[in-house]
């Protein structure tokens, strides 16, 4: 019998009643992601992305077909799955250190009151935001606020890190900065990611692959392109490899000629 992977969707279909009739968002996705790996899902708007990462989350139920995680089927929220959302979610009248103290006392079972605030320090200082501990998100900037957000995700020492276009509001240089974090984390930590983004640069750059999805309704994998580049990555020596170069070009020929029209998608 073949062994399951980590991260294990089974023909996934996700169906919503409308007015029209049925609607279906996802038909029978099936995705495969082993521990420790960094996976970026693109795609054209309205392609059920967030749909996808919404089941792992357990926050959408799938019609038909089972989320195994480590063998465990998923059917609902949990703490082995941390969410970073576009909107940082933080609480406004809490700060920083609260923030994530927040989310490290829903997980920190037995550890003490001085081990939870070493913790906390800790996943900050990851993120470069230590200095910041004591200010509350009104104080914050844009990437400040993501940073923070990040913080408060790995501290629950999640299973799954998912990742909902988590820089997709902010500025190019503060979005690159936080990349940058993230492929920091990601050396370090080794965690098991699964990323939405519409940016291509930002899907090569970070993921080990890029699972590309088919225009919607009824939204399936269309190419799932491994990147064959070492960790720890570091931006400037990356892009111009001829591997960064080759990922890049079979996304964007995916995104803007396979794909770039519903009439095209459903020739496929």
């Amino acid at each position: 019998m073949k062994q399951r992977s980590y991260l294990a969707l089974e023909h996934i279909t996700v169906e919503f009643p409308t007015r029209g009739g049925t609607f279906c968002a996802l038909d029978s996705i099936s995705l495969s992601i082993d521990k420790g790996q960094f996976v970026a899902l693109i795609g054209h708007s309205g392609c059920g992305k967030s749909t996808l990462l919404n089941a792992v989350a357990g926050l959408v139920k799938p019609t038909r077909g089972v989320i195994f995680l480590d063998d465990d089927v998923i059917d609902a929220p949990g703490p082995d799955r941390a969410v970073i959302f576009q909107d940082h979610s933080l609480l406004p009248w809490l700060t920083v250190e609260e923030n994530v103290r927040l989310a490290v006392d829903k997980t920190a079972g037995g550890k003490s009151k001085a081990e939870r605030k070493d913790w906390v320090m800790h996943n900050l200082e990851l993120v470069q935001m230590t200095h910041a501990a004591t200010k509350r998100p009104g104080e914050l900037s844009g990437g400040m606020k993501q940073r923070a957000g990040i913080a408060r995700a790995i501290a629950m020492n999640p299973r799954v890190l998912l990742m909902d276009e988590p820089f997709g509001a902010l500025d190019a240089l503060t979005r690159a900065a936080l990349q940058d974090v993230v492929m920091e984390l990601q050396a370090e930590l080794n965690n098991t990611v699964l990323m939405i983004t519409h940016d291509v640069d930002e899907a090569v750059l970070l993921a080990d692959r890029v699972v590309m999805m088919t225009n919607g309704p009824s939204a399936r994998i269309g190419e799932d392109r491994a990147v064959d580049l070492a960790r720890p990555r570091h931006r400037l020596e990356v892009i111009d490899t001829a591997e960064y170069a080759s990922a890049r070009h079979d996304i964007v020929h995916f995104l803007h000629e396979r794909y770039r029209n519903p009439a095209t998608a459903r020739a496929a």
